[in-house]
């Protein structure tokens, strides 16, 4: 029986033969004539012709090797372009979209994702858009403290260095530190800044002003429309923090002083809208003229869990109408854009220590990073989004013992689902609320409410506290969340930062490698730049060679002077101090007296 299968001859309908010959000369590409034995000439140069071949092909991979060793000797990381250190070559178009979740740390993300799961009966596989794009995480100290602060944290992405609790882009000894979004900008890139929050608070202005301390936000405005002294170099910014642009003069202002900078930014060409319709004209960024500055509140953009469509505009859309706006303005240009995009209120959430509010947050920024993700796969330039906190707030725990016996396993999620407005919201309808006695007050509290924090069950020493509270006019914020973490049995150790290691997302994943696993903040910082290939160094420099340094504001012995906001300011550049790490003091002695 004939042979068939992979492993028989394939046939050949033209020519078969048996002669070694033939076999010999389809192995080596030569012609063998066996019956021509006396030509002599011709045997010598077969003789000869394969080792001639066999020597050439030798020191044809020696060369090559030497080539590569030369070579990896000097690229010893490869391709530089998102290394640690930037070089000179002319690299295609690229975009960057850096995405700042103030406050988020991993515990955000179990407690939205199960939040989410059961309020959406989805199953237990089902995540985070972000959970699909873990990258790594990063260490968030700042140079003088263990728990940083969120100046100091953008600093470190900004400048890609550490700096002191409070630092606007300045450095220990009092230094300004040039930024990736000024560096961008000197380089020819579109650039922009996106978030919830004032517009001039620590993580935004940290990418496009210089003040020692975090408070000087009247400064900070005036930097940001152009007053210092690389100009304006922002072309879109789109938040809240509307009043530190308006004169005391004028109603909704909460500068100290009567400088309009509305009215000097339109004199400097920059377009200036405040109302939502003039957002919507926007058309998601296909009408937009550049430079815009948007700021639709007067300070921060109010909770997810309390905006309104018809009054304010999400995370997701102003991010969206950035992106497009600058990928429109970048079309014809050889460089791209660099947008930082900040869901400023996570970290609100946790400083006020509401779960309820918590989870709405953040599942509005999964949702911006969705759009971004959309946007990046549709744009024809290489763009890379990184996505990562400046630390963590709250200290959460998606667990609560109630009482000395030993714990329940659980937490509620459907508690966080029944509350439909903030504390927040809730503590300012109570100071609000016009009474004539106390029995106005726990009336208004179970009629109007308690239904919107979700609580049934209200006991009575719960009803007296707040009560208390509203006669004596005090903020019942931390109350009601008190309340509402409580009966979720969710866990707070704090109303200030942690010092919690933050996730890192990115994509695509090809392009992000550098900060796979766990980084300092810095490695953020200098990934940004050198993704770019930005000379940050060089508008470092051009800052500090202005002989006038008046354009910072308030130096660090001023600020020295103020103990009470210093923050532990001070140190050499560079400095990451440990002193009083050990100093305990009896601390707790004294808080438990309060």
């Amino acid at each position: 029986m004939a042979q068939s299968g992979l492993l028989s001859p394939a046939p050949n309908a033209g020519y078969q033969s048996d002669d070694p010959g033939v076999e010999e000369a389809l192995l080596t590409g030569e012609h063998v004539d066996r019956k021509d034995s006396g030509n002599r000439v011709k045997g010598v140069i077969r003789r000869w012709k394969n080792p001639i071949i066999t020597l050439w092909a030798a020191i044809a991979t020696i060369i090559i090797l030497v080539i590569g060793v030369l070579y990896v000797r000097s690229h010893p990381d490869g391709d530089k372009s998102d290394s640690d250190a930037p070089h000179k070559a002319i690299r295609p178009k690229r975009n960057l979209i850096f995405m700042v979740s103030d406050g988020m740390g991993p515990t955000s993300l179990s407690l939205t994702r199960s939040w989410r799961q059961f309020t959406e009966n989805l199953p237990i596989d089902d995540v985070l858009t972000l959970d699909k794009h873990f990258i790594g995480s990063s260490r968030t100290r700042s140079s003088n403290s263990l728990v940083t602060d969120s100046a100091a944290g953008a600093t470190a992405f900004s400048c890609g260095m550490k700096s002191y609790n409070g630092a606007i882009s300045m450095l220990p000894d009092g230094s300004p530190c040039g930024t990736v979004l000024e560096a961008a900008k000197a380089a020819g890139f579109m650039t922009g800044l996106v978030v919830t929050t004032s517009i001039t608070d620590a993580t935004p202005a940290c990418f496009n002003a210089h003040v020692n301390m975090r408070w000087e936000q009247d400064r900070i405005a005036e930097q940001q429309i152009g007053d210092y002294p690389l100009g304006r170099v922002t072309d879109i910014m789109l938040g809240g923090g509307y009043c530190h642009f308006l004169p005391n003069t004028t109603q909704g202002s909460c500068r100290e002083d009567n400088r309009d900078l509305v009215k000097e930014a339109k004199a400097n060409k920059i377009g200036f809208i405040h109302k939502l319709n003039d957002f919507h004209l926007l058309k998601k960024g296909k009408n937009v003229k550049l430079p815009l500055f948007g700021l639709f509140a007067s300070t921060d953009i109010p909770y997810e869990i309390d905006r309104k469509d018809d009054e304010y505009p999400s995370l997701a859309a102003m991010a969206e109408t950035a992106i497009t706006a600058l990928e429109r303005a970048t079309k014809d240009s050889d460089k791209g854009y660099f947008l930082m995009i900040e869901g400023s209120r996570i970290d609100h959430t946790g400083h006020g220590n509401d779960p309820a509010a918590q989870v709405r947050e953040v599942r509005a920024y999964d949702q911006t990073f969705e759009v971004v993700l959309r946007k990046i796969k549709a744009s024809k330039t290489e763009t890379v989004v990184i996505s990562t906190s400046d630390h963590e707030t709250g200290g959460l725990s998606a667990a609560r013992q109630l009482n000395e016996s030993y714990p329940s396993y659980l937490w509620y999620p459907g508690v966080l689902a029944n509350a439909t407005r903030s504390s927040e919201f809730l503590s300012n309808a109570l100071t609000e609320f016009s009474m004539t006695d106390k029995s106005d007050v726990a009336s208004y509290l179970r009629k109007e409410l308690f239904p919107l924090a979700g609580i049934t069950d209200a006991g009575n020493e719960e009803i007296v506290k707040l009560v208390r509270y509203k006669l004596a006019n005090m903020p019942t914020a931390y109350i009601w969340a008190d309340m509402i973490s409580r009966r979720a049995q969710i866990g707070w150790s704090t109303h200030g930062h942690s010092a919690v290691d933050v996730n890192i997302y990115g994509y695509p994943p090809e392009r992000v490698q550098k900060l796979w696993g766990n980084h300092e903040n810095t490695d953020v910082g200098k990934f940004l730049r050198n993704y770019l290939n930005v000379d940050v160094d060089a508008v470092t420099k051009k800052l500090r060679g202005t002989a006038d340094a008046s354009w910072i504001g308030r130096t660090l012995p001023e600020i020295l002077e103020d103990a009470h906001k210093s923050m532990g300011v001070g140190g050499a550049v560079g400095e990451v101090t440990v002193s009083g790490l050990n100093d305990y003091q009896g601390v707790h002695k004294r808080a438990c007296m309060h």
